[in-house]
């Protein structure tokens, strides 16, 4: 039992996002992302949650395209963050898709999950990526600290409990 619970009390130490399962998905419109997320917040994140501190993660990918000539092509970079906050007098956490949709939460827990296991989102139109053309995808995920009130980013600077962020992760692609 110790055994299992040992990896994600190091995520949480460390501030580590793990990426698992990464893909890309062709369909009617566009090029989709699938993948989740592993992250624990740390104490002080959480409790800077509770007093009604915002919290962003954002996720970055881009597609390159390489080329023996010159350097790599960038077909496409995206980026998607979820600013999630506590509303102190109706005791609810919500989530926001910075530019889209918000839902509210119960609990912490669920908020989470809605971040950690997020919709395939649509990360590039349909005729952006050339068929056929193999693509090296970067993808990464972490805690944003430009969204934080100004006063906390000094802070969150030199304060592990601040930091959370994903190894950039790079898988290929062959456009369909």
């Amino acid at each position: 039992m110790l055994a299992c619970a040992l990896p994600q009390a190091v995520r949480a130490a460390e501030g580590v996002v793990e990426i698992t399962d990464p893909r890309i998905e062709a369909a009617e419109e566009g090029y989709r992302l699938k993948a989740s997320y592993a992250f624990d917040l740390s104490h002080g994140l959480e409790d800077a949650l509770q007093y009604g501190v915002p919290v962003s993660f954002t996720t970055e990918i881009t597609f390159t395209r390489p080329r023996w000539y010159w350097f790599d092509e960038k077909a496409v970079t995206a980026r998607r963050t979820y600013r999630l906050y506590y509303d102190v007098l109706t005791r609810q956490y919500h989530v926001k898709i910075v530019g889209s949709v918000q839902q509210t939460f119960e609990s912490l827990d669920d908020a989470l999950f809605f971040i950690r296991r997020p919709t395939r989102w649509v990360v590039a139109a349909r005729g952006v990526l050339k068929v056929g053309e193999t693509y090296n995808v970067t993808l990464s995920m972490g805690m944003d600290r430009d969204y934080l009130p100004k006063p906390i980013q000094v802070n969150a600077l030199n304060n592990r409990d601040w930091t959370l962020a994903s190894q950039k992760r790079t898988f290929q692609y062959r456009a369909e």
